[in-house]
């Protein structure tokens, strides 16, 4: 989970995960809870826990998604209905058969992007889990993984333009993806990388 402080210090949260009483009260002293950004059809299994801890919470998801996030809440709008807001903006990733939009979260000059499932960056596990991410392709990164390839892109090289045009956001310093961990350093290398080697 991602969570962004809007500019009128309200709270956006991408890929929402419910956390202990006493994190979820430490959250909310940070600001009223707003929005609620579902990357995709397979990212819904929290929101209906957060929509009834936070009634008033507006739901958004992309087009293609839309259809599957109502079955457990109400969706505000798409993408394209995001209310405008300097802090965050949405990105859609063009090829995204999910529809999936990266998230650009700016603070001061800096950018930072969240991604739901199109860019993982899981690193080597032991055990049986990261056997079966070493299996899958999934380690290492940030990337596309083979299994983000086949289940939810239907071109490639539009992805690819989508990432490439990505990593050339003025201030980008940061991936978030909602999978592994966060690249922190050459963002920008690391995106183009990954776009390249779709």
């Amino acid at each position: 989970m991602s969570i962004v402080r809007l500019s009128d210090r309200r709270l956006a949260f991408h890929n929402a995960v419910p956390l202990r009483e006493e994190d979820m009260r430490a959250v909310e002293r940070l600001g009223d809870p707003a929005l609620l950004l579902v990357p995709n059809r397979l990212h819904r299994l929290d929101v209906h826990a957060f929509t009834e801890r936070y009634p008033g919470l507006r739901v958004f998801t992309s087009r293609a998604a839309r259809a599957k996030v109502w079955e457990v809440a109400t969706v505000e709008g798409t993408w394209q209905d995001l209310p405008i807001d300097p802090a965050l903006s949405a990105h859609p990733i063009e090829g995204s058969r999910f529809g999936e939009a990266a998230f650009a979260v700016h603070s001061g000059d800096r950018v930072s992007l969240l991604f739901g499932d199109t860019v993982m960056n899981n690193p080597p596990a032991a055990g049986p889990h990261g056997f079966v991410l070493r299996a899958l392709g999934a380690c290492g990164g940030p990337k596309v993984t083979p299994l983000v390839r086949l289940l939810a892109i239907f071109d490639r090289a539009a992805v690819a333009r989508s990432l490439h045009r990505l990593a050339h956001l003025p201030g980008l310093c940061r991936l978030v993806p909602s999978h592994g961990e966060v690249v922190d350093s050459a963002a920008e290398g690391g995106l183009r990388r990954a776009a390249d080697a779709l």
